[in-house]
């Protein structure tokens, strides 16, 4: 959970391929970090490669799996990577408010994958759990949390300590706890417990999820590389999320071994049913699709919440030039 915590048409694909044939000669290196061990929440950048997109469209890329010992956002602002997963809206505006020049290029994620779980009969909406005890960890604390106190009135004396474990949860069934939509319900589930599983985000939590990040530099300077890496990875999860992930799939458990293809197939499932990626603004603009209109809410948001200053340049920390092209659509 704690990240700081997706077909091409086939005649077009052919000819794409045909016409980037000479660049794939020469394609360009791109080192990539994501933000957490390989999982289906990465199957699009990973079917990218599997397929060859990255590579028609004239990319190397050498895709390195956050964890929870890497700092890919402090490798990005070094310059060792040249994209990076941001898990949430938090991270591109944190950037902007430390004025260091890094920039969301596209919001893979609409909808943040971030829930609360409860055992059934514990209440059935976040409405509901207000003044219940609720184990979260301390990045949750300011980031999401913020979120729940603005709309529901939950207040920090409700705070319990989370060590990312079921186990407590499992054995108190009165507990409440953080999560993310494709793993930690799937845990508690397989121990025979089907949870109430709250998806902030069908609840205004308005955070966008999977971000990828870059320099301002390398917007600058190689607008055409930033677009062709956008692309290429809107493609790739069209085409994990609407044809045969399998070639994705398989590069996710050569890098995770952890994962088995019954919680890949339950992550994409849930990706899916949630439409945690194609809904909102990607059902008019496409995969990866952001507005300022949306920044602009969130950022209003969490600035009535304390956490960032009202006159703070919360536009420094995106750029709309690289989306909302309809890439990859069916027509």
């Amino acid at each position: 959970m704690n990240r700081s915590t997706r077909t091409f048409l086939g005649g077009l694909t052919l000819l794409g391929a045909a016409l980037a044939l000479p660049r794939d000669a020469a394609a360009e290196t791109v080192n990539f970090g994501t933000d957490w061990k390989a999982e289906a929440e990465h199957g699009g950048f990973y079917q990218a490669i599997a397929t060859g997109i990255y590579k028609r469209h004239g990319l190397d890329v050498n895709l390195r799996p956050g964890g929870p010992q890497v700092n890919h956002a402090q490798l990005l602002a070094a310059g060792v990577l040249d994209f990076n997963i941001g898990s949430n809206s938090f991270v591109p505006l944190n950037f902007a408010a430390e004025k260091i020049p890094m920039v969301a290029v596209a919001a893979i994620f609409q909808k943040d994958p971030s829930v609360l779980i409860a055992h059934p009969g514990q209440g059935d909406s976040l409405a509901a759990l207000k003044g219940r005890p609720i184990m979260i960890s301390g990045d949750t604390r300011v980031t999401s949390w913020l979120f729940l106190k603005q709309k529901f009135g939950y207040t920090d004396d409700q705070i319990r300590p989370y060590g990312f474990n079921v186990a407590p949860f499992l054995a108190d069934k009165k507990a409440i706890q953080q999560g993310y939509l494709t793993s930690e319900p799937f845990t508690i589930e397989k121990e025979g417990v089907k949870p109430v599983v709250l998806l902030l985000a069908d609840a205004g939590y308005g955070s966008y999820g999977a971000l990828i990040e870059t320099s301002a530099k390398l917007v600058r300077d190689k607008p055409d590389l930033v677009q062709r890496f956008v692309d290429a990875s809107i493609e790739g999860w069209y085409g994990y999320l609407n044809g045969d992930p399998t070639p994705g799939n398989a590069l996710i458990k050569r890098d995770n071994p952890e994962m088995n293809d019954a919680l890949i197939a339950y992550g994409i499932a849930k990706i899916k049913e949630y439409g945690v990626v194609d809904s909102g603004d990607a059902k008019k603009d496409g995969i990866g699709a952001m507005s300022e209109a949306r920044w602009r809410e969130f950022f209003d948001t969490m600035t009535r919440a304390g956490l960032y200053p009202a006159d703070m340049d919360f536009r420094s920390a995106f750029a709309l030039q690289f989306v909302n092209k309809k890439v990859g659509m069916r027509p």
